[in-house]
């Protein structure tokens, strides 16, 4: 190997790939096939965007604590298409990384910059959030305490090497669950303070500020009755970033 370094000999191989495009690829002058509806999507008919597609549902439990807006994960499990997997340890893995990836995106990774409603933070347009201190990813504790990632089985991919899919991407948005089960958590927690299901609205990330100051209970009101020059109203309340 030295010696081919030496003598600028290229030792690696090269390979390149191009999608058939009858199966991935749009053709515009395509015209609309007389046994299709008069409402059908243009881009039904243009061609396919891709190759193929992966998908996959999750059902997740968390518990919050609506005195500092805490939340745990307590169960996550998911299930994958993956096609057929060549190495279903690393297909795992990636969906498992995925998943706290978008888990984290959803729920502690909030960006503060220096704007109309972050006054403290000068000059104005400066990121606040830029170090391991304000900006918080996952760590250990934060994912799932009962994990379970499953492969769908006899779901062979013809469109790709080996019957199998992609899974890189994919299962981001699937620990977006995390944030929606605890919505529904702070839904409950609403409707016990006001004896009512009434509409909130819940921004991401939800961060433990969001969720405490959502559950609009008798502190979070006197905490907002406080706020000087503004007349606001708990059940509207939107926090801000607590840095």
């Amino acid at each position: 190997a030295k010696a081919a370094h030496l003598a600028r000999i290229d030792l690696s191989a090269h390979g390149f790939f191009a999608l058939d495009d009858n199966r991935c690829g749009y053709d515009w002058d395509m015209t609309k096939p007389d046994d299709l509806p008069a409402d059908a999507p243009e881009n039904s008919w243009k061609g396919n965007p891709f190759n193929y597609f992966t998908q996959g549902v999750v059902c997740t439990e968390v518990e919050i604590e609506v005195l500092t807006g805490n939340h745990r994960t307590i169960r996550s499990d998911v299930i994958m298409d993956v096609g057929s997997s060549i190495n279903p340890m690393i297909d795992i893995g990636q969906i498992e990384g995925a998943f706290t990836q978008g888990m984290g995106w959803s729920t502690i990774e909030e960006l503060i910059y220096a704007d109309d409603d972050h006054t403290w933070v000068r000059p104005r347009g400066k990121m606040f959030t830029t170090g391991p201190g304000t900006y918080k990813i996952p760590a250990f504790n934060d994912t799932p305490e009962i994990f379970n990632v499953t492969l769908m089985s006899n779901v062979d991919n013809p469109f790709a090497v080996h019957s199998s899919k992609a899974i890189g991407e994919p299962p981001f948005f699937l620990g977006s669950s995390v944030f929606y089960a605890a919505k529904e958590a702070v839904r409950a927690a609403r409707l016990e303070r006001f004896g009512e299901d009434k509409y909130f609205e819940m921004r991401m990330p939800g961060s433990s500020e969001r969720i405490r100051m959502l559950c609009a209970d008798e502190l979070a009101e006197k905490a907002v009755s406080k706020v000087p020059d503004k007349k606001l109203n708990i059940e509207d309340f939107q926090a801000q970033g607590s840095y």
